[in-house]
């Protein structure tokens, strides 16, 4: 039997900041409750059950990591946004020639803070710095 093939949901609404937290505080709490259980049951293993049995014990345990994983995911959920930028950041950045958020790679990186402290050495009159080519040439030497 062929495998029903799914088409992506153009034009869709993307979900609130609501059903965000939603969803990390769901998927939190299930992997705090699979991270007590594991530790629980390693603590009663290991240490006994102690006095108030095992059960309680491997409760307690599982409650509170699903309730500090759940919070935490939570929070992280909304701090991670993937929609896109609004349109008040896109013309800030475009008024002040920041168009490109992030650097690709280190060598257009090193590339960009070689610029700028040539920039700023020619500003206080200062010899520039040597090329990374006349560097690695003389490393090589």
């Amino acid at each position: 039997m062929p495998v029903p093939v799914q088409q992506p949901h153009v034009g869709g609404q993307e979900p609130s900041t609501w059903q965000k937290m939603k969803m990390g505080a769901m998927m939190g709490t299930g992997v705090g409750l699979t991270i007590g259980f594991i530790f629980g049951s390693w603590t009663i293993i290991r240490g006994g059950a102690g006095p108030r049995g095992a059960l309680p014990t491997l409760s307690q345990y599982m409650l509170s990591s699903a309730a500090t994983f759940g919070f935490f995911l939570s929070i992280g959920s909304v701090i991670r946004n993937d929609s896109e930028l609004s349109p008040q950041l896109i013309a800030a950045q475009q008024q002040y020639g920041y168009l490109h958020p992030a650097i690709a790679s280190r060598r257009e990186g090193a590339h960009t803070a070689r610029a700028r402290w040539a920039a700023a050495a020619a500003l206080a009159g200062s010899p520039p710095l040597p090329s990374s080519a006349s560097l690695i040439s003389r490393m090589q030497d």
